[in-house]
């Protein structure tokens, strides 16, 4: 991951004379002119010799840091803190320890972080405990692949136009290296991109290349004009270190124009400056906005991305800072803006799974910006995203573990997927049910998740399409509702209209309407099912209550006709109680006959009255 910043000049040292020394001088020196791996041999040389202190430790671990080394920063930071350091050495700490999968270890480090600078959105976020388990609850939204364009050095930036690939690499190995990382001064290349593969051979594109860093660029859509980045000591910009032994660039924001298939005529943007870096541009669309990523005053962070409007005469406008939905006090970087304005930035600042993580925030509808989660991100620094919406592909770049460079380019295939909205309401009211149980079915009936509606009566999943089969929405009070969930991508709505119960539960008996059975017969008709099926669900919502079914005819007939087609009656009625699921001891049957009429009428009976007394009656045994 670092080693972007080398391409947008970015070094994140912390100047402190706090326990520098003679000792400490030449380490001091190389160290902030960033050349880190010879500042850490120096500092190694001070412990090997004894004379290291917290100081030591602690530079070492900020040269490991800016090199990316999780495994030896994380090592040095540990006895750095042995002693009281500052915020941002409790923050550093607490990255690498996530890089290296180490999470509860880190939120260690991030309360300390806390503490010391309760005022810091970092640490507001880290106050959030259950953020880890939100990130990677999430569905996926991209497959990622490796591509074979990758090389041993540091290959990243990805950007396609048309069927090639851009991207920015340290491969030249006749170039120079940079005191950095020790890795030949970075180069824009590019690759061919046909049939969803990335070509193996890459070919430096010469006009733009120089003998100092390149890299990222943007296109147009006409494809006329590109804006990259490139080192400020080609435009003669530049501020002398410390010690005034060496000079110092900053990464800026070029343009090129391209005539007949050559990118010529390159110039400087108006904006840049030798006090600050400009970087990482990206171009919308239309052409009229150019986003990218600066550690200009006003930046809200170390590095922010900002944007500023590209006027039809080819001058800038009003450069605005996209404010704390996108940025935070660390750093956001490779900003990328997609053709549906969709944001796609990195960021380190949003308590990610480690190191920088991407996020997508979208411009048209601003809210928070999504974390992309699993596999685009990982434990390790994770950037470089960018999204070609024609081709529906994106690309990106990562130092996670299975690479075969510092740093290597990604194929990210986007996965589709539903986001599944269940509104649950009552049947008969029409008003919106909460605490319903809404379970999500998928292939073979498995359960893919589960839910509870919301005060509002809403349950919301996200899955990949075609994944969710069918869901089923339970309560208390209602009957169970199970629907199936249309094939679509993109949001879909399921309003689901739960029948509430309407059976009358007593301290002795469930009251349901008559179960009508056809003349002179025993099976459960349709009525009757719709009614048995109440005292189903109530037995659901009691699952202590035992049943005791009692049949009864009227008066009319043989009584021992009536008795005994009244105790198939109850048995018919026990048998379908049990089919619906409730256990056999739950529930027993008898019939009666006429032997106990509601209504005592003998010989005269009006139709109403032999209609009471020809009732099914269910006494509850226990509750």
């Amino acid at each position: 991951m670092k080693k972007i910043y080398i391409a947008i000049g970015f070094a994140f040292v912390i100047s402190t004379t706090k326990a520098q020394n003679k000792e400490t001088k030449v380490a001091d020196q190389l160290f902030n002119r960033y050349e880190f791996v010879d500042a850490a041999k120096e500092y190694l040389k001070l412990n090997d010799k004894g004379k290291a202190n917290p100081y030591v430790f602690k530079q070492l671990g900020d040269c490991y840091y800016n090199v990316f080394n999780s495994v030896e920063a994380e090592k040095w930071y540990a006895q750095a803190i042995t002693s009281e350091q500052d915020a941002e050495t409790y923050f550093r700490y607490a990255e690498m320890l996530k890089a290296n999968g180490k999470y509860p270890e880190a939120n260690e480090a991030m309360s300390k972080f806390a503490n010391l600078a309760p005022n810091d959105q970092r640490a507001l976020r880290a106050s959030n405990k259950n953020y880890l388990n939100e990130i990677l609850g999430q569905s996926k939204k991209f497959d990622v692949k490796s591509v074979p364009t990758n090389s041993k050095y540091s290959d990243f930036g990805p950007y396609l136009k048309d069927q090639t690939v851009y991207f920015a690499s340290a491969r030249n190995t006749a170039r120079k290296t940079y005191d950095w990382n020790d890795q030949p001064y970075l180069d824009i290349y590019k690759a061919d991109f046909v049939d969803g593969k990335l070509s193996e051979t890459a070919t430096p594109v010469d006009e733009l290349n120089s003998a100092y860093h390149e890299g990222p660029v943007t296109i147009s859509a006409d494809g006329k004009t590109m804006y990259f980045s490139r080192e400020s000591f080609f435009d003669k910009k530049f501020v002398k270190s410390t010690d005034k032994k060496t000079k110092q660039g900053k990464v800026n924001i070029f343009k090129a124009i391209n005539v007949d298939g050559k990118w010529s005529n390159i110039t400087p943007v108006s904006f840049n400056s030798n006090e600050y870096n400009t970087s990482s541009p990206s171009l919308s669309k239309d052409g009229n906005t150019l986003y990218f990523v600066s550690d200009m005053p006003g930046s809200l962070g170390k590095t922010d991305v900002w944007k500023v409007a590209v006027n039809a005469d080819g001058t800038f406008g009003t450069i605005e800072n996209l404010g704390s939905n996108v940025n935070t006090e660390g750093n956001e970087l490779s900003a990328f803006i997609a053709d549906n304005y969709v944001l796609y930035f990195a960021s380190n600042g949003r308590g990610g799974l480690g190191g920088l993580d991407v996020y997508a925030y979208d411009l048209s509808k601003p809210a928070e910006a999504i974390n992309l989660g699993k596999p685009v991100n990982s434990e390790k620094d994770d950037f470089g995203f960018t999204f070609n919406q024609e081709k529906n592909i994106a690309f990106l770049s990562s130092n996670r573990d299975g690479g075969i460079g510092d740093d290597d380019i990604y194929l990210a295939i986007p996965v589709c997927n539903t986001d599944l909205i269940v509104q649950v309401n009552d049947g008969k009211s029409g008003s919106s049910v909460s605490e319903a149980k809404v379970v999500v079915t998928g292939d073979a009936s498995s359960n893919l998740a589960n839910s509870v509606s919301n005060e509002m009566g809403k349950a919301n999943f996200q899955f990949e399409c075609e994944q969710a089969k069918s869901i089923t929405v339970s309560r208390n009070g209602y009957y169970d509702e199970t629907i199936s969930v249309p094939q679509e991508k993109g949001e879909v709505i399921l309003n689901v209209s739960l029948r509430p119960i309407e059976a009358i539960v007593t301290e002795t008996e469930v009251i349901l309407n008559n179960i009508y059975f056809d003349y002179n017969k025993s099976n459960i008709t349709q009525q009757g099912a719709s009614e048995l099926d109440k005292l189903v669900a109530v037995m659901n919502q009691y699952p202590e209550m035992v049943i005791f079914a009692k049949s009864h005819t009227d008066s009319r007939g043989n009584d021992k006709y009536n008795m005994s087609l009244s105790d198939r009656r109850a048995k018919s009625t026990v048998q379908y109680v049990i089919s619906k699921g409730i256990a056999k001891e739950r529930i027993t049957g008898q019939g009666f006959g006429e032997s106990e009429p509601k209504v005592l009428c003998g010989d005269n009976c009006t139709d109403e009255e032999h209609a009471q007394n020809r009732r099914s009656e269910f006494m509850i045994v226990k509750k």
